[in-house]
């Protein structure tokens, strides 16, 4: 039996989301008319979730913090019709220098901050970008509450949080989360081990992997497993596909459904992200896929 990559998922009360999403950590830098073709390219193909973070702009080539949602929210004021077409969704509590502050007072000042930017008056999906080990989670949840209550957001999400923070976090919520963000590639297989993606299942949220490639690693191979590379290589020959494409269906393919962020700035390469949704990986496959990447035969 093959493993789907292909169909829709569905983020809560937001309705369906494809299988990819467009990530903006390194959506700095460009033109008007480069971002916006950007944008609609993402679009166009099937990648409804855009997803920024008020931290992005710090590096990559950025200038400061913001910069990312700055320009995405020029791209919404010169094309307005392109936010309806988008589930928007941007992360706070990152504060440099500290680094984390979850606290009420801040992420009211981050929020406001990232619609001032992003230019509209409510933002699909917020997400706590990172754990504030020092905010008790009922201080957060309460804060978070507040954001859906009074309409400034549609739905709430974590990034970057351990199981037992997820837990702690939702025993205190009364809108419930609807999505966790895991670092998660064919070289970065933590989330098939500690839990998150177990939890993720068990309470009915949706994944959404970040650096589903691992930074361009598969891409490249540098520092890659080559026994990982082989297996990659054969899958590709037998589909008629490229490494990268099986790789994004290998993160599609695990039964918790999660959205592969993918975040190339170079239209032609999120065109042809696509090809992985064509891709069927059975269970040899993706077994072969992790005892490469971690060097040793499955008990």
């Amino acid at each position: 039996m093959s493993l789907d990559p292909g169909r829709n998922r569905t983020l809560g009360p937001l309705g369906p989301v494809g299988p990819l999403g467009f990530g903006h950590w390194r959506f700095v830098g460009h033109d008007l008319v480069t971002a916006t073709g950007l944008i609609e390219t993402a679009l166009d193909s099937g990648m409804n979730l855009i997803d920024t973070a008020d931290v992005y702009g710090l590096d990559w080539g950025g200038t400061g913090f913001g910069q990312a949602e700055e320009l995405l929210g020029r791209v919404l004021r010169a094309s307005p019709g392109l936010r309806d077409r988008m589930i928007l969704a941007t992360k706070g509590g990152i504060r440099p220098r500290v680094p984390y502050d979850s606290t009420a007072t801040y992420l009211t000042a981050a929020l406001e901050d990232s619609l001032r930017r992003l230019e509209t008056d409510v933002i699909d999906l917020y997400q706590i970008h990172r754990p504030d080990m020092y905010s008790h989670p009922a201080e957060v949840a309460e804060t978070l509450d507040g954001f859906v209550d009074a309409g400034k957001v549609r739905a709430v999400g974590v990034s970057n949080h351990t199981p037992a923070q997820v837990r702690a976090l939702t025993a205190h919520l009364r809108h419930p989360l609807v999505s966790s963000q895991p670092q998660y590639s064919v070289i970065h297989l933590d989330p098939q081990r500690d839990g998150t993606l177990d939890l993720c299942m068990e309470l009915g949220l949706l994944p959404l992997a970040w650096s589903p490639l691992g930074g361009g690693g598969v891409v490249t191979g540098d520092g890659v497993r080559t026994d990982l590379i082989a297996a990659l290589d054969r899958i590709a020959a037998r589909e008629g596909a490229d490494r990268a494409s099986v790789a994004l269906a290998f993160v599609l393919a695990h039964p918790s459904r999660p959205v592969a962020i993918v975040g190339s700035q170079n239209a032609d390469r999120l065109r042809n992200a696509r090809g992985a949704l064509d891709i069927r990986l059975d269970r040899g496959d993706v077994y072969d896929i992790i005892e490469g990447a971690e060097g040793e035969p499955l008990p």
